[in-house]
């Protein structure tokens, strides 16, 4: 694909007052920052378009020959954002499409010689303040091509400000071009699934212990949320394996990088054995809650029974000494009625004594 030239008079996301390359906190586009980067050392321009022209028209470089790219970091921009980039850099309508929309499976596809990667990103927060802690998922994509990189970043985690920072301080590997990035970037997202899947197992360990512990508590609506918590872990974890595996056989990518993405891909499987894990461990502990609790209302149903039988037993003498019936066994006697009391206390702590031995109460 041919190199897009950008046009000399256009000003694209122009800042007001970007002081040694940094964007203003205020900012009023979808672009958090750009920079062009000539052997691994960043060159700050007014606009996108700028460092664009530098690197492609050789500015920067004695014998025209430019070895650098650009790197353009966007937070969840509109469609007509993205669009203007598209122009400069020549990316394919449908790659921009679906990083518009978001909500798309982690992949990698190929445009000509531009590569489009998708990385979902998670957190672990709050879902409302003092309450549970949820899984909440974004998106990174990526378009790598011969001398760019272009981030597109959904939702409100997975930050690249402090991975631009860290490249930033090693040249060496920063100028190795887009690829170093593309590592960089995943070598982050998989750092987060790392902490989340930690943060979760910490949690599915303090259920376990409740379900475990004399007190009786109702565990049950936190296990079923840690279970839904697991699920979407495991839908951002478990389909990026195949991107970061087709990746390390890209001709695009520098050996060195190659040794780097090995190294992200193995985390990434450690972390979904994990996750694949959790399942195993809460089916368990959601069993042997629901055993405890079926235990636990048996224990309640016999001493409501043993209560019952205790005083099934005055009921049935009051109600028979209670009927109008003239010619009634010890009613004109007078110690039928302290008689009749004695019976009523003999057998209901015989009843008493019988159930306790057993364990009824």
């Amino acid at each position: 694909m041919a190199m897009t030239r950008v046009r000399p008079g256009r000003a694209l996301f122009k800042t007001r007052g970007r002081p040694n390359g940094v964007q203003a906190p205020n900012r009023d586009s979808a672009v958090i920052d750009w920079a062009a980067y000539i052997d691994g050392h960043r060159v700050c321009t007014d606009t996108v378009a700028d460092a664009v022209r530098l690197i492609r028209d050789g500015r920067l470089v004695a014998d025209g020959d430019s070895a650098g790219f650009v790197w353009v970091g966007l937070h969840e921009p509109s469609a007509t954002e993205l669009a203007d980039i598209a122009e400069v850099f020549g990316l394919h309508p449908l790659a921009v499409e679906d990083a518009i929309h978001a909500h798309q499976r982690p992949k990698l596809e190929r445009y000509d010689d531009v590569h489009f990667v998708v990385m979902k990103t998670v957190g672990y927060v709050p879902s409302e303040p003092g309450g549970a802690e949820v899984v909440v998922t974004g998106e990174i994509m990526l378009f790598c091509g011969p001398d760019f990189v272009v981030t597109v970043r959904h939702g409100s985690h997975g930050e690249l400000g402090v991975v631009r920072r860290d490249l930033e301080r090693d040249p060496a590997r920063l100028a190795l071009g887009p690829a170093a990035v593309l590592h960089a970037v995943a070598d982050r997202v998989v750092d987060g699934y790392v902490g989340v899947a930690n943060a979760v197992m910490e949690d599915i360990d303090e259920v376990e212990e409740a379900v475990f512990s004399p007190e009786r508590t109702d565990e049950s609506r936190r296990i079923y949320r840690l279970k839904r918590e697991v699920i979407q872990l495991k839908r951002a974890v478990g389909p990026l394996a195949g991107p970061l595996r087709n990746l390390s056989g890209r001709r695009f990518v520098p050996a060195e990088i190659k040794e780097y993405l090995r190294d992200v891909e193995d985390h990434l499987t450690r972390v979904r054995e994990q996750v694949e894990s959790y399942d195993e461990l809460l089916n368990p502990i959601l069993q042997a809650h629901m055993t405890q609790v079926t235990v636990a209302d048996n224990k309640d149903m016999r001493k409501i029974s043993a209560w019952g039988a205790i005083f099934m037993v005055p009921t049935a003498i009051a109600g028979v000494y209670g009927m109008n019936f003239k010619n009634m066994p010890e009613t004109q006697w007078q110690f039928g009625y302290p008689m009749i009391l004695c019976i009523i206390a003999g057998a209901c702590f015989s009843l008493y004594r019988g159930f306790r031995r057993n364990g009824w109460l």
